[in-house]
């Protein structure tokens, strides 16, 4: 059986690929969004490895600032990641925030969540000790 849809649209077909210079730009955002996100992690990184954690005694405000400043990279990072590789960068703003916003309202949620169990399951450890 010989297909006639292949023949029947060719000037479509030479229309449809892609050419070099297209080529180049993908590869240029390709590069750029690597650059990015390495760049984010190695700042990640070298915070983790410039300030530790306190030995004993309780949370101080610097290491909670800490904790905030992996929170929101992580953040930055996953909507980036979000908007590049789902093509949310090319839409519309209303559009994007139509879908980062419950993302990033159940990100703050499952945060809350975390917190407030953590905060109750210490309370419960002290009481038992």
């Amino acid at each position: 059986m010989i297909r006639d849809d292949l023949n029947k649209d060719a000037e479509y077909a030479r229309s449809a690929s892609h050419d070099e210079e297209h080529g180049v730009a993908i590869r240029k955002k390709i590069y750029k969004v690597t650059i990015i996100l390495t760049l984010i992690t190695v700042l990640e990184v070298a915070v983790g490895i410039v300030w530790s954690r306190p030995v004993l005694g309780g949370e101080s405000m610097s290491w909670l600032g800490i904790k905030l400043f992996y929170i929101i990279l992580t953040i930055v990072k996953a909507g980036y990641i979000v908007l590049v590789f789902m093509h949310l960068g090319d839409e519309k703003k209303n559009f994007k925030w139509m879908i980062l916003g419950p993302y990033i309202l159940f990100i703050l949620y499952l945060l809350f969540i975390c917190i407030t169990e953590s905060s109750y399951i210490s309370e419960v450890m002290r009481a038992a000790w």
